[in-house]
């Protein structure tokens, strides 16, 4: 979830102008006909509080890591805690924008908060970074599964942007009982070495601080930083631990003298600077950062002046609520999101059923995308010409999703609905500027991939408590089961099964997002998105394939079919 401590925003975007700024309205500012005391807006708004609060709740949880106990045990050994090493990397008030606090929510046997890792992107003396911490208070920091994917995706962000990379390490390596999921396969614990290498190959700095164990595939984190520092009597470097060593060569040795930070700073030269404490050898990294020069990518200024929106974004909740069956205008969102409610509205009155426009959040212009129901053959066409629009004149594309799917049925087929729809998929597959997706309500069936689904590679993808994600809904796929078992119980069973796969907390819970956010964070969330989507290589950048994923390469899109 993402959280602001106590702070003024990443450089370059405003969040918020003096009460007393005069505000010119003119055509472009969306109407609202939000009625606050209404009972539909009360119950709903009432839904997504509770919905909000748990939310809340579980994050909470999460960043207290292993537990009461287990943060003793740290401070006892003289250690700062994994988030007290992160308060004193970044810099005093500003924004650090986590990315997946929940991950690996109630997908273990045992209790994985935020699958031991902590990660998200901060400014380090003056300058944006992606940030990975281990958190050693749980399970000593070992890398589970669901550890791995996440500090993959950590690392793509990173690349995708050009953010140096900084990693607090502490962890035991790969979790044994998972070693079949962590180790042998392309997207296992050996990518996280092979992506470092990449970015540091590319000028995308990697920087390392080892502030306790760093063993068998870890030791290659501070061994593939460009720069290292390791804290002395308490930072450890080997590839096998003294029993081990024993067992392999009847060595008998301690640790400190196997990959203590003396031995490693005087004699095996594997780090580069020897720190007495945590406090030391964070001060020493945030020295190493404002020595990068021109390393990375420079990020460009808003366009515009920031403005607040006409409309409180507190009205969202009462606006969505948490029944994505419920319908609600895309424009009411919008309209609490972008700055001074301005939405220059594409093809109003064709494809009703799309909303597509251009508008401004904290300066940044972007072109927005957004549901107001199921997509017909108009829709998709329409949503196609605006993505080539986009691309065009290289304006960010911001997918706000609430779909049900394309419409089906013998009409919509003799209408080409198949090849309009993928004309829009294509259009997405192949749009040569940044995405960002938002699910605001439902994302079903292939309706996510035309509204920029995990699989099209959105630079992020965020979503709302109340968030739906599925094949179908579940009382649709209740429907079809019907038509192929006869038995109620299995019926019943699959549609909650179904429900419950379908949620926001499911999927977050698997990275299957970047986290889900509050309803009236998403306007400085999505900001701070385009900020760093602004970034692009510098004339001093390496060459080479820059981004991970298609946009910014100006390859094209290939065969519409018409």
């Amino acid at each position: 979830m993402f959280r602001v401590r106590n702070c003024k925003p990443i450089q370059r975007i405003r969040l918020h102008e003096s009460s007393t700024t005069r505000r010119l309205y003119h055509a472009t500012v969306l109407p609202s006909m939000v009625y606050t005391t209404s009972p539909e807006f009360v119950s709903k708004k009432q839904a997504m509080d509770s919905l909000v609060e748990e939310l809340e709740a579980k994050t909470a949880k999460a960043r207290l890591g292993g537990g009461a106990k287990a943060q003793e045990r740290m401070k006892n050994r003289g250690k700062l805690l994994p988030r007290e090493r992160l308060a004193l990397l970044l810099d005093p008030h500003t924004p650090f924008l986590e990315l997946s606090s929940l991950a690996a929510e109630d997908v273990y046997s045992d209790y994985i908060p935020g699958a031991g890792l902590i990660t998200g992107i901060g400014r380090v003396s003056e300058r944006e970074c992606m940030v990975i911490v281990n958190d050693a208070t749980v399970k000593g920091g070992s890398y589970y599964p669901l550890t791995v994917k996440k500090q993959l995706r950590a690392q793509e962000i990173a690349r995708e942007h050009g953010l140096p990379c900084v990693y607090i390490v502490e962890s035991g390596g790969a979790a044994l009982p998972h070693q079949a999921n962590v180790f042998p396969d392309k997207e296992h614990f050996g990518r996280i070495f092979y992506n470092m290498a990449q970015m540091s190959a590319l000028g995308i700095p990697q920087i390392s601080s080892i502030h306790g164990i760093s063993v068998a595939g870890g030791a290659y984190v501070p061994a593939l930083a460009d720069e290292n520092v390791i804290v002395q009597n308490q930072g450890r470097i080997f590839l096998a631990g003294p029993p081990l060593v024993k067992a392999a060569t009847g060595e008998e040795i301690d640790d400190e003298s196997l990959g203590g930070g003396s031995m490693h700073s005087t004699e095996s030269g594997v780090t580069d600077a020897l720190a007495r404490d945590d406090d030391e050898a964070i001060a020493r990294v945030r020295g190493i950062i404002g020595d990068l020069g021109q390393a990375g990518y420079p990020g460009a200024s808003p366009t515009e002046k920031t403005e607040d929106p006409v409309y409180s974004p507190e009205e969202l909740h009462g606006i969505v609520g948490t029944d994505v069956r419920q319908p609600f205008d895309m424009r009411d969102v919008i309209a609490r999101v972008v700055d001074g409610s301005r939405f220059r509205e594409f093809k109003k009155d064709y494809g009703s059923s799309i909303v597509t426009g251009f508008a401004h959040i904290h300066g940044y212009p972007v072109g927005i995308i957004g549901n107001n129901g199921i997509l017909f053959s108009p829709s998709a066409l329409k949503a196609t010409q605006f993505i080539l629009l986009c691309s065009q004149r290289q304006i960010p594309l911001l997918f706000m999703v609430n779909v049900a799917g394309y419409m089906v049925g013998s009409k919509a087929e003799k209408g080409g609905i198949a090849k309009d729809g993928a004309k829009m998929v294509r259009a997405v597959a192949c749009a040569d500027v940044p995405k960002l997706t938002v699910i605001v309500g439902g994302s079903f069936g292939a309706g996510n991939y035309g509204m920029a689904g995990r699989a099209y590679s959105p630079r992020f993808l965020w979503m709302w408590p109340n968030a739906k994600i599925g094949v179908m809904g579940s009382g649709q796929l209740s429907q079809v089961m019907t038509s192929v078992s006869k038995d109620p119980n299995q019926h019943a069973t699959l549609k909650s099964e179904i429900e419950n796969q379908s949620t926001a907390l499911y999927s977050t819970a698997r990275l299957w997002d970047d986290g889900i956010i509050k309803p009236t964070d998403t306007r400085d969330v999505v900001g701070l998105g385009l900020a760093l989507a602004s970034r692009r290589p510098g004339s001093s950048a390496r060459t080479g394939r820059l981004n991970a994923t298609w946009d910014g390469t100006g390859t094209g899109f290939g065969v519409f079919r018409m």
